[in-house]
């Protein structure tokens, strides 16, 4: 699915008389933008006559060459959108037009995979239109960094900035941005696997698309529907949204929409056995996303020339379009990216801060001197006597004065320095997590890649081949263990919410992999929704679970398996209750396996039991005070 969202200034259209001033070309630039989502090439013609008529005037200039960026950025052209915008500020407007340069830069950054330029260009963008009050604008570029961080996986903050875009958005009744919001947030809802809730958004953002009659709005609801049709199972309509949305693209010229839903649609076709063809889909998504260059779509069309070479059972060709794909999606995302970005939030928050800590010890001063002035003019209408009384008066009000302000002054430095120790831990954890993934992560990597080159390489006898095939599986599964591990490092605390998602996760893969068991996982509604673990806990009682189920699988020969979250007077019990063979527990010594989870229990101040007889399955469970 794709995360693209457009920034756009629509003027009034105006009639352009014969003769031409700078009002003139201002009402050019106007009629542009006024037309340019039903007629993209019309308004392009437009802007560059804007552009020939505003030689003389460089601000003017700078304006049609920010307008003509925005146009080239919707129509998937993002190299050429961000130059024709860097140009734009080497003479700005004023500080709208400097503000929505940036903006329009961030936008292309992001589709050309460039995060960290992306986010640094969008908070340039904010710090401006925050300092007008210019609320659609904050809001607009609030919700364009929430997609910054949806890419990069980091969906808590993703969703964070897209509510703040739309509470304003809808308290200024500004629909289109109540649909690219609402549209956001749907993708990070499908992502976490909600299907349901996501096609009512994804509906919903397409309803208001089809009233605005915006083609290019219209074509990515219809590709989002038809993406979550897809994971659905319900094959034919997702291409009938897809297809949709690829006619609307390439009928308004936009390279980067079509290599999108061209790559949808072969991805359908070769996983519903239609291979032969889904070959000219992967050719023309490939095609327009290397015209684009946009980052995700080849990245993509690469996974799918893979998957296409093996599903003809090419393997040599599949293993060669599988580094290509490999390769790229390294040279783009990586762990830097992210403590990058990280770094640049931090910044930002912090100097928000401090501006805050300045005004407040502003508006002190005043008031001390207004205070000052006050006493000054008592002084100068009583007598001696009350002078003396007034004195006292004054120097207990302004003692009184100082303590506050220095109470206010301390408080103000505590939080300053709690902000600071947040960071620096902050810092920390990032700096672990990225020795973990780009070390351990890197060389687990190798040993795969290198093992799938033997198996692909050479002719290997049979059971060596299905040890090598043992080995991949092991170091692909310490992989995903380090993913999780690295997932609770870079959380400061983890919710219920955030638990529940990772179970059920895990739950979903031990299904596809266990066919003869049937798993179920309840919620106890009366657990607060609020209730939140340290990064420690959350993760000893992931491992717990995951534990439990393996050795379920394992030992137990159960056929079902229930994962159930109660509240017990003040105490939150999880248990993992299968009905299969069960065992006697006097006879029984604790292997590795259990004492781990014993130990992991004991870590975070938790009661840990096993129940089990024979013939009556096994329920282990953890107990945690809340």
């Amino acid at each position: 699915m794709r995360h693209r969202f457009l920034i756009l200034l629509i003027f009034i259209l105006s009639a352009i008389p014969v003769v031409y001033s700078q009002s003139n070309v201002e009402k050019l630039n106007d009629s542009a933008m006024a037309l340019y989502k039903q007629n993209p090439k019309q308004a392009i013609s437009i802007l560059e006559e804007a552009l020939k008529k505003s030689k003389n005037d460089p601000k003017l200039f700078s304006f049609s060459q920010n307008n003509l960026g925005i146009v080239y950025r919707d129509l998937g052209q993002f190299e050429k959108a961000k130059s024709l915008s860097e140009e734009a500020l080497k003479h700005p407007r004023d500080s709208f037009a400097i503000a929505s340069a940036y903006n329009n830069i961030g936008a292309s950054n992001r589709s050309l995979g460039n995060y960290e330029d992306a986010l640094n260009a969008y908070l340039n963008a904010l710090h401006i239109y925050e300092n007008k009050e210019a609320l659609n604008e904050v809001a607009t570029v609030n919700n364009n960094i929430g997609m910054v961080y949806s890419y990069l996986g980091i969906n808590e903050k993703a969703v964070q900035y897209h509510l703040k875009a739309i509470d304003v958005f809808e308290k200024e009744n500004n629909q289109k941005g109540i649909s690219q919001a609402y549209n956001n947030i749907a993708i990070i809802y499908a992502n976490d696997g909600e299907l349901d809730k996501a096609l009512s958004y994804f509906q919903y953002s397409l309803v208001i698309e089809e009233q605005l009659k915006d083609k290019k709005g219209i074509a990515e609801s219809s590709n989002n529907v038809g993406a979550v049709f897809y994971y659905m199972q319900e094959i034919d309509s997702a291409l009938v949204y897809f297809k949709r949305s690829a006619a609307i693209e390439k009928s308004i010229g936009n390279f980067a929409g079509v290599g999108s839903s061209y790559n949808n649609i072969a991805q359908v076709l070769i996983e519903n056995e239609r291979v032969d063809a889904s070959k000219l889909f992967i050719d023309s998504a490939y095609y327009y996303a290397k015209k684009s260059k946009t980052a995700v779509d080849i990245e993509t069309a690469l996974n799918m020339y893979s998957q296409y070479y093996e599903a003809k059972n090419d393997t040599k060709t599949a293993l060669k379009y599988f580094k290509e794909y490999s390769n790229y999606k390294d040279s783009i995302l990586n762990f830097d990216t992210n403590a990058k970005v990280a770094k640049l939030e931090i910044e930002y928050q912090t100097e928000t801060k401090e501006k805050e800590i300045l005004s407040q010890r502003a508006d002190l001063a005043e008031k001390e001197l207004d205070l000052s002035k006050k006493n000054s003019y008592i002084l100068g209408l009583v007598g001696l006597a009350i002078v003396l009384s007034l004195l006292g008066f004054l120097f207990y009000s302004q003692q009184k004065l100082k303590n506050r302000q220095l109470q206010k002054e301390n408080e103000l430095k505590d939080a300053l320095i709690k902000i600071e120790t947040q960071n620096r831990l902050q810092e920390q954890r990032l700096r672990i997590s990225r020795d973990l993934h780009d070390n351990i992560g890197a060389q687990l990597t190798f040993i795969i890649s290198s093992l799938d080159n033997l198996k692909y390489g050479f002719q290997l006898p049979e059971k060596l081949s299905d040890k090598l095939k043992t080995i991949s599986e092991f170091t692909t599964t310490t992989i995903y263990e380090l993913r999780d591990t690295i997932w609770a490092m870079n959380k400061n605390e983890i919710s219920l919410e955030d638990l529940q998602t990772r179970i059920s996760n895990f739950i979903e893969k031990a299904n596809a992999a266990a066919e003869t068991v049937s798993f179920q996982f309840e919620m106890d509604s009366n657990l607060p929704n609020e209730l939140k673990f340290s990064s420690v806990e959350g993760m000893n009682l992931y491992r717990i679970i995951q534990e439990a189920i393996n050795n379920a699988l394992k030992y137990s020969e159960a056929r079902n398996i229930k994962v159930l979250f109660r509240k017990e007077e003040n105490n939150l019990k999880i248990s993992i209750i299968d009905d299969g063979k069960g065992f006697e527990e006097t006879s029984i010594e604790f292997g590795n396996g259990l004492n781990n989870m014993k130990k992991r229990a004991h870590e975070i101040n938790a009661q840990f039991k096993i129940e089990s007889r024979l013939g009556n399955g096994t329920q282990v469970s953890v107990i945690l005070p809340e």
